[in-house]
């Protein structure tokens, strides 16, 4: 097994991934496969500090969710309130309050971090 450390290079990186290409058949409890393990969590750290990745919008998540599940607008009346509550919603008019995100999480299976993040709400009328 190779000792490895913290990745902090774009080359440490690079040659991090290689090595996972070369062991990654390797069988369970055996040296390759503990490296394996050791590399993958390396590999993450390195990906989660140099190559992060946003969470979609709340309401686009809605949007495509909905889109995914056939929904319309008023199938979420239940999850956010009336008619015209979902229009706003949907709109960016009004904010999401964390009754509507647990009910929406539930209806829509999609995690709470993604509709619990800020809005920015278009012009209110």
């Amino acid at each position: 097994m190779k000792i490895h450390k913290v990745i902090e290079t774009e080359k440490e990186y690079q040659a991090a991934l290689k090595r996972v290409d070369e062991i990654f058949t390797a069988k369970a409890k055996t040296k390759e496969a503990e490296e394996l393990k050791l590399l993958l969590v390396l590999i993450e750290k390195y990906e989660d500090e140099h190559y992060p990745i946003n969470l979609p919008d709340p309401i686009e998540a809605i949007k495509i969710r909905m889109d995914d599940l056939g929904l319309t607008a008023k199938d979420l009346i239940d999850a956010i309130g009336d008619k015209g509550t979902v229009s706003k919603v949907l709109n960016k008019k009004i904010p999401l309050s964390l009754r509507m995100i647990r009910n929406l999480s539930i209806q829509l299976n999609l995690p709470t971090d993604i509709l619990l993040q800020e809005i920015e709400l278009t012009n209110a009328a």
